[in-house]
C-alpha cells in the first residue's frame, strides 16, 4: 500500500506535467486507487498555480478576460490536455446512439466530432469568462477552490459502485476503488468553503460575509451531485466508468464552480 506522501507524488506525476519523478510503483488498481484518492491535493497545487498566475496577469494591462484565456491555457498544458481530451470524447460519445460497444468505438475513433467540439468550446468559455470575473474581483482563493473542488468529482466518479468500462485503459486502474476518501473529501471541501467569506473582504480584516460560506457550501453540493450523477449515467450508457468520463467531470465541475462563485 503506498504512503500518502507516494500517493500524492503519483497522483502528481500521472495527472500533471510537474516534474515529480516517477514514484517506483508499478501502476496497478492499488496504486490507482491511492492516485485517485490524493487527487484533490493535485487540484489544489494546479488552483494555486492557476491563482498566482491570475494574479500577476492582472497586475499588466491585460483585459481582464485574456487573464481568462490564459489561465485556462495555462491548466490545459499542466494537465497535458487530458481532461480535454476526455470531455471531447464523452462528449462525442454520448451524443450517438446505440449500446455501449457503439459509444466506445465513438470515443475511440482519435477524432472530434460535433459534439465534442461544440461541448469543449462552451466549457472552456465559461471557465475563461468565469477565472476572468474571479481575476477583476481579486478573488484569488476562488480560484483555487474551483480547480480543487472539481477534482472531487472524479473521486466521486471512482466510487465503488461503478465498475471499469474496459479491462485496460486508465479506467480499468481507477474505476470501483474509492469509498471512504469520498467522504474524507467531501468533509475538506466543506470546510474550505470557510475562506471564501474572507477572500470577499481581500483578508483584510473586515466585515465576514456568512453568506460566502453557505453559497459555498452549495457549489461543493451541487459539484458533488452533478458528479455522481454525470458519472452514473455515463457508466450506464458506456458500460461503466472510462477514464475520458473522469476527465469530462473534472472539466465540466470546474465550470460548474466558477459560475457557482459569480452568482
Amino acid at each position: 500500500m503506498l504512503s500518502p506522501v507516494s500517493a500524492v507524488r503519483t497522483a502528481v506525476s500521472w495527472m500533471t506535467v510537474l516534474p515529480v519523478g516517477d514514484a517506483g510503483t508499478t501502476p496497478d488498481r492499488a496504486v490507482g486507487g491511492a492516485a485517485m484518492s490524493a487527487l484533490p491535493v493535485v487540484g489544489a497545487v494546479l488552483g494555486a498555480t492557476a491563482a498566482a498566475a491570475a494574479f500577476l496577469l492582472s497586475s499588466t494591462d491585460a483585459p481582464a478576460l485574456l487573464t481568462g484565456v490564459l489561465v485556462v491555457a495555462l491548466l490545459a498544458v499542466l494537465t497535458r490536455g487530458m481532461h480535454l481530451d476526455g470531455l471531447a470524447d464523452t462528449a462525442d460519445g454520448l451524443g450517438c446512439y446505440g449500446p455501449p460497444e457503439r459509444v466506445t468505438e465513438v470515443m475511440r475513433s482519435g477524432t472530434v466530432g460535433p459534439f465534442g467540439v461544440a461541448t469543449l468550446t462552451l466549457t472552456l468559455g465559461v471557465q475563461a469568462v468565469g477565472f476572468a470575473g474571479l481575476a477583476e474581483r481579486s478573488r484569488w482563493y476562488d480560484i483555487v477552490f474551483a480547480v480543487a473542488v472539481a477534482r472531487l468529482g472524479a473521486v466521486i466518479g471512482t466510487r465503488r459502485s461503478l465498475k471499469p468500462a474496459h479491462p485496460n485503459g486508465f479506467g480499468a486502474l481507477v474505476a470501483g476503488t474509492q469509498y471512504r476518501s469520498i467522504a474524507v473529501w467531501s468533509l475538506v471541501a466543506l470546510v474550505a468553503t470557510v475562506p471564501l467569506r474572507l477572500g470577499h473582504n481581500g483578508f483584510d480584516g473586515g466585515q465576514m460575509e456568512p453568506a460566502a460560506v453557505v453559497q459555498g457550501v452549495a457549489i461543493v453540493v451541487c459539484v458533488a451531485a452533478f458528479a455522481w450523477l454525470f458519472t452514473r449515467h455515463c457508466a450506464r450508457r458506456m458500460g461503466g466508468m472510462t477514464g475520458d468520463v473522469l476527465g469530462a467531470t473534472i472539466e465540466l465541475g470546474v465550470a460548474l464552480a466558477v459560475v457557482g462563485l459569480l452568482l
